[in-house]
């Protein structure tokens, strides 16, 4: 088997280390982290408390499906650092993110199960979706990990499809939903809200000389929702503090544009953000974007967004979800 680098290890103080004896693991992508995955992380938690080990998640950076597939490759749906925050707020002792590349998804699902998950992990027991899927071509299937597993006599739980108006959930379904905008059906299917993370960069300045200024976010990794305007919550990454915010997605049409821009108007911030990290997360679709006949007129349906953003973020308080 070709050298495989060390993942990056996000845990709970404590709780995990590389070279702990024996654990329980989850191993898959978690793009989105929805409320299939907090089954699986779930029965987990479970099984570990049982055993008396860690419960560890095994996920990866970049998707497997970006190194095989790089013109098709769906756009993820969070970071892999949001990605371990979500999983361990679900319960995980840790979280370990796997650098991807052409060697690691070469590798033979048998010889994934030995070196990575036995080996490497020291996996005493493992949990797992019914559509799991392993190893070069994603050969390896939930039979053969069972018959891996059933050979070295270590347990094997499977978790059933997680149903949510009449449907699988799936990071699929959700990448559908947001791609069109429907931030408040994917809600319903998510553990936390959906999130943008960018650095915040100059823009045309255009927001500030009508009285709303905005942040334009850079460098955003993930998904970007439909253009349009949302009601959202915006906050600088590792503080507790937060703004509401109105979020334009989009080229600004009134102005000519072309180019597709995230531009939050944080409601009562008064910071110089530039340079800084934000993290964005949406709470609901205001409106489609359009022209606008003049700057009055756009001024006018700024400031409606502005207070219909305010009311909405208010009057969101649901925690990111445990179960």
């Amino acid at each position: 088997m070709p050298p495989v680098p060390p993942p990056i290890v996000h845990s709970k103080q404590g709780r995990w280390t590389p070279d702990a004896p024996a654990c329980a693991v989850a191993v898959g992508n978690f793009d989105g982290v929805h409320i299939g995955h907090a089954a699986i992380v779930r029965r987990l938690v479970e099984t570990a408390d049982r055993l008396g080990v860690p419960a560890v998640v095994l996920t990866f950076d970049p998707s497997p499906a970006a190194i095989v597939r790089p013109e098709s490759a769906p756009v993820p749906l969070t970071t892999p650092r949001r990605r371990a925050d979500l999983l361990l707020a679900l319960g995980a002792d840790a979280v370990c993110v796997q650098p991807a590349d052409a060697a690691l998804v070469a590798i033979e699902a048998e010889d994934f199960y030995r070196e990575i998950l036995r080996g490497r992990l020291r996996a005493q027991a493992l949990v797992e979706g019914l559509d799991f899927r392993f190893g070069a071509r994603r050969r390896g299937d939930i039979d053969l990990l069972r018959a891996l597993c059933g050979g070295d006599g270590i347990s094997l739980e499977t978790v059933a499809p997680v149903q949510h108006d009449g449907e699988s959930v799936s990071s699929s379904r959700l990448r559908r939903l947001i791609a069109a905008g429907e931030i408040r059906a994917a809600k319903g299917m998510l553990t936390a809200a959906y999130r943008l993370t960018g650095t915040v960069v100059e823009g045309a300045r255009r927001g500030r000389t009508i009285g709303f200024p905005t942040a334009n976010l850079g460098s955003v990794a993930t998904l970007l929702p439909a253009n349009g305007v949302y009601a959202a919550r915006a906050a600088v990454a590792g503080r507790s503090d937060s703004w509401p915010a109105a979020v334009h997605v989009g080229p600004n049409v009134s102005f000519g544009a072309t180019v597709t821009t995230v531009e939050a108007h944080l409601v009562g911030c008064a910071e110089n953000l530039y340079g800084a990290t934000l993290d964005v997360d949406f709470i609901g679709r205001l409106r489609d974007t359009r022209s606008f006949a003049s700057i009055d007129d756009l001024k006018a349906q700024l400031a409606r967004d502005v207070a219909q953003a305010v009311e909405i973020a208010r009057g969101d308080d649901s925690p990111e979800r445990t179960t």
